[in-house]
């Protein structure tokens, strides 16, 4: 079997699926096969080192890493071996020991986890009971600073006595109610999955040892991409018995907005001295021409420690091609013209290229020529299935049914279908709930009973108790009920199809029928759990997906993606868009060496994700905020010699043709998920009036939405689709149907 499990491997590699006990860092550059070397080191030392496998433990970042983890598993080991394994990403391991354990902490394990989506109205109702205006405090911006401090494991008391600023006095007063609403209504966010964790195994050393006895070897994917708290984590877990393996990039270290440190990785030695430090510089992935030039970019970085001279066997290869557009409308005519051309050609499908970028703005320009030329597109980070607003109301629904006191989710569906509970009778009973100090939904039951204190006119007070009986119900079936039938009846009880039919018209109501129906195909794969944990293990999953797990690399599609996203795809041709100050590196990098080295490895993760070719794009002009701006290309361009480029200069703008007869029909891929972002650039512009009527800055008044700012305006089949930024969020309208007054002269 040790024969068998080392044949394909490397002599690194075979160094690293060896190396049974101690401390591993394994540095992996960028398409070394890490993932090759962290499975077959499981299977090792399950097979050779009689590791038990209940006692191994994997760590991803992931669920798609996770997924194509135990695959791999379960070919080397067979379904039965793998099934004992522990794999899974931090957030999703930690959920499931605080289902456990939570009660040491003096809470329920029945608690729900809230998304981004759940958080921000959260915040909005702390932001509403405070009587701060939420335009002046962004809830996402508030959001940012308390999930910075929990990943720093600062509570709100301790935040309170270290603030500096005007926002700090404000975060802290948010930071202290968001976290009583949060137990309020028995439920944990993401950061809490793991806060809690660290919390547990410090107050519980019983705990933390019944963990140390259960997992003697530890596995961590990504180490550099580690924060503060998930650190703590792995140092408490790997104290007993040090057996901790981990792999990862300084080079790719491009998370430190949401709190990755990569000191964790550049200190791996000095936390243990006696580790083995092991180099992946084989790359499968690339060709020598790309690994030459991104090697160039991050060789000229001052932050390097552990120096990789990348080689691979897989040729020379074409040059990097360094195109420089005039504008960013030649940008993207320029790629998508090199797209047709290398599947006219024959050298590629539309599957096989990808195009990414910065920031997902950029993106638009890109989806408008592909569909003028007729190439079938995903956009990466586009409204995923679980976010979609009648998704999200069916699944507020089961999470009541799992947990009533879910405030969030009461509110979504509190009138949702229409029962006649408005806004003013749900801010009555926020404010009567507040007056009692308990929960929305046990102030409901408070309702129910014979109490005649309470603000409610008749007609509220009897809508109330009629959505109260509806969720106690729920709530009593869930336990006795399998998931798919709670589903059905849930959607009968409530008629959800008629409450959509109501809302939408007859094409639209189907769609969100049909993704309700998809809902419900989803929760089938749990009934072969125990019917009491199909519902709390569905709503788990559902609320771990990340946006990456929804990229579907089945579809034969172009695929475009930001560069964060990116991490960890690889594409036969990738190309790379806006390498330009302000872009990359991002305006904000531009001030902090931190920053901007993390702007570098950003641009050094997209130039390894090219397999064949590598298409490296600037413009001389980009429109930036309603403007057309000039462009200087980036610093970092500068940083790769010359001559390993293939430059590439447009001499003048040249529309991408649009064939005759399609040879690739959009139509079926828009009706799937990922989708796109947008709804502008779905179908070819057709001849447009000569002059728009609207422009950015000016004031315009909207008979339903009141007061606005254009933000932009462009012309498209023979009409002008305007972007308005109304008072609570922007939108889109044509202007034949909107019937804007400009309230700016000229």
């Amino acid at each position: 079997m040790a024969t068998d499990l080392l044949a394909n491997l490397n002599p690194q590699q075979q160094r690293a699926v060896t190396t049974v006990m101690g401390p591993v860092l394994v540095l992996a550059g960028p398409g070394s096969g890490k993932t090759r070397v962290l499975t077959h080191r499981i299977a090792y030392l399950i097979s050779e080192a009689g590791i038990d496998p209940l006692q191994i433990l994997a760590v991803t970042f992931t669920n798609k890493a996770a997924r194509e983890m135990r695959e791999r598993l379960v070919l080397l080991l067979g379904e039965t071996i793998a099934t004992d394994l522990t794999v899974g990403t931090f957030h999703a391991i930690c959920a499931r020991w605080l289902r456990r354990d939570i009660i040491h902490l003096g809470r329920e394990r029945d608690f729900v986890i809230y998304d981004s989506d759940d958080q921000e109205r959260l915040l909005k109702r702390v932001l509403r009971e405070l009587n701060l205006n939420e335009k002046q405090h962004p809830p996402r911006a508030i959001l940012g600073a308390i999930s910075q401090a929990k990943n720093e494991l600062v509570g709100p008391e301790e935040f309170a006595r270290q603030t500096r600023s005007y926002f700090d006095e404000i975060v802290a007063r948010c930071y202290a109610r968001y976290q009583s609403l949060l137990r309020e209504s028995n439920a944990l966010d993401f950061d809490d999955l793991l806060g809690e964790t660290v919390r547990l195994f410090r107050e519980h050393p019983a705990v933390l040892a019944h963990y140390q006895q259960r997992y003697r070897f530890l596995l961590v994917d990504e180490y550099q991409d580690t924060n503060h708290v998930q650190y703590l984590l792995v140092r408490a877990l790997a104290e007993r018995d040090r057996n901790l393996f981990v792999v990862g990039d300084e080079a790719q270290s491009i998370y430190a907005w949401r709190g990755a440190d990569i000191r964790n990785i550049l200190q791996f030695e000095r936390d243990y001295p006696d580790a083995t430090v092991i180099m992946l510089e084989q790359n499968y992935r690339s060709t020598q021409a790309i690994l030459d030039a991104a090697q160039a970019l991050i060789n000229a970085s001052p932050q390097r420690k552990y120096a990789k001279r990348l080689w691979t066997t897989n040729g020379k290869g074409d040059q990097v091609v360094l195109y420089e557009a005039l504008n960013d409308e030649d940008e993207a005519q320029f790629v998508v013209g090199e797209i047709l051309r290398l599947i006219a050609e024959g050298a590629a499908r539309p599957g096989d290229c990808a195009i990414m970028y910065r920031t997902n703005a950029q993106s638009r320009l890109v989806e408008e020529a592909l569909v003028q030329a007729h190439l079938p597109y995903q956009v990466v980070g586009g409204v995923r299935f679980y976010e979609r607003k009648e998704v999200k109301d069916v699944l507020a629904y089961l999470r009541l049914a799992a947990n009533p006191y879910d405030s969030v989710s009461l509110q979504r569906v509190i009138n949702w279908p229409g029962r006649g509970i408005g806004d003013r009778t749900v801010n009555e009973l926020i404010v009567w709930a507040r007056q009692l100090g308990v929960p929305l939904y046990q102030a409901l039951s408070e309702l129910a009973g014979e109490t005649a204190d309470h603000p409610f006119a008749a007609r509220p007070r009897s809508a109330l108790l009629e959505f109260y009986a509806l969720i106690a119900e729920f709530n009593r079936l869930r336990a006795v009920m399998a998931l798919g039938d709670l589903i059905d009846y849930i959607l009968a009880r409530v008629e959800a199809h008629a409450a959509l039919k109501r809302e939408y018209d007859a094409e639209e109501a189907d769609d969100r029928w049909r993704n309700v129906q998809e809902l419900r195909n989803a929760a089938l794969s749990y009934a072969n759990l125990p019917v009491e944990h199909q519902l709390a293990a569905f709503l788990e999953d559902v609320a771990l997906v990340a946006d990456v797990d929804s990229l579907d690399r089945n579809n034969d599609v172009v695929t475009c993606i930001t560069l964060h996203q990116a991490k960890g795809l690889e594409f036969p041709y990738v190309f790379l868009l806006g390498i330009e100050e302000g872009l990359l590196p991002h305006s904000r990098s531009q001030t902090d060496r931190d920053a901007l080295e993390e702007e570098r490895r950003l641009l050094y993760v997209g130039m390894t994700r090219a397999q064949r070719r590598l298409y490296l794009c600037h413009a001389a002009q980009r429109a930036l905020f309603g403007r057309v701006t000039s462009s200087a290309r980036s610093r970092f361009l500068a940083d790769i010699p010359p001559t390993l480029f293939k430059l590439v200069r447009r001499r003048g703008y040249r529309a991408v043709p649009a064939p005759q007869t399609p040879m690739f029909s959009n139509r079926a891929f828009n009706q799937t998920p990922p989708a796109p972002r947008r709804d502008s650039g779905r179908s070819a512009p057709l001849p447009a009036p000569p002059k728009a009527a609207f422009f950015p800055g000016q004031r315009v008044y909207h008979a339903t939405f009141g007061e606005g700012i254009v933000v932009s305006s462009r012309l498209i089949e023979g009409d002008e689709e305007v972007t308005v930024r109304f008072s609570d969020r922007e939108r889109r309208l044509l202007a034949s149907f909107a019937r804007l007054e400009s309230l700016t002269d000229g």
